[in-house]
């Protein structure tokens, strides 16, 4: 998932400001007792996200899968002072570990945690956008992505995560579910006149869209 030469992504993270205490916790405990560790945000990410939330100060932020809640803190960093933060991931456990996380933050009083189907709690969801993280899982981006324009307000940023898929979408020979629907996916927002987009090579790939 590291696009970058070891050395330079090493100093890269070197010379970024460092994660807090409770973000190496989470990470920590990540990796030791979750499966599929990889899909944390990690240091070098969560500090993008942060600097993005950070400028756009948003008052309500979307984030569509939550895991261990790394990414949701480190959005959370950003907020307006009496913004919040809704995430939303279907996996019960894995919400349960997140709670627990976001518990001995400073930012717990901003998070709300959804449990369940995002297709059946976005609609019910009655705030509009500044921010919304996309992170679930990748054949419904697309659908994901329609869903919350509606609920966009003027000028907000999509964030997607995951959109170079170690490489993949490049590989015209990687033709299973998941490529094949991030392809879609990158093609799609390229040529959507509704917004500005940038395809940054970090990490996985993030894809960053402004509302026209």
């Amino acid at each position: 998932m590291n696009f970058l030469p070891d050395n330079i992504r090493q100093y890269v993270e070197d010379n970024s400001s460092t994660e807090n205490p409770l973000l190496k916790e989470i990470a920590r405990d990540t990796y030791l007792h979750v499966l599929n560790p990889r899909m944390l945000s990690g240091h070098y990410q969560g500090r993008l996200l942060s600097f993005l939330s950070h400028m756009l100060q948003p008052r309500q932020i979307l984030e569509i899968g939550t895991f261990t809640g790394y990414a949701t803190l480190c959005l959370a960093e950003g907020l307006a002072s009496d913004g919040m933060i809704t995430t939303i991931d279907i996996n019960e456990e894995i919400t349960e570990r997140a709670k627990a996380h976001f518990s001995k933050s400073r930012f717990n009083h901003q998070i709300i945690i959804k449990t369940g189907d995002a297709f059946k709690i976005i609609p019910k969801l009655e705030a509009c956008w500044d921010l919304v993280f996309i992170d679930a899982d990748k054949e419904n981006y697309i659908n994901y992505y329609e869903m919350v324009m509606p609920k966009l307000n003027p000028k907000s940023f999509i964030i997607v995560d995951n959109v170079l898929w170690d490489g993949k979408v490049t590989d015209e020979n990687q033709t299973d579910k998941k490529t094949k629907s991030l392809k879609l996916f990158n093609n799609f927002i390229n040529q959507d006149a509704r917004v500005d987009n940038l395809l940054l090579p970090i990490r996985d790939g993030l894809m960053i869209l402004r509302k026209r």
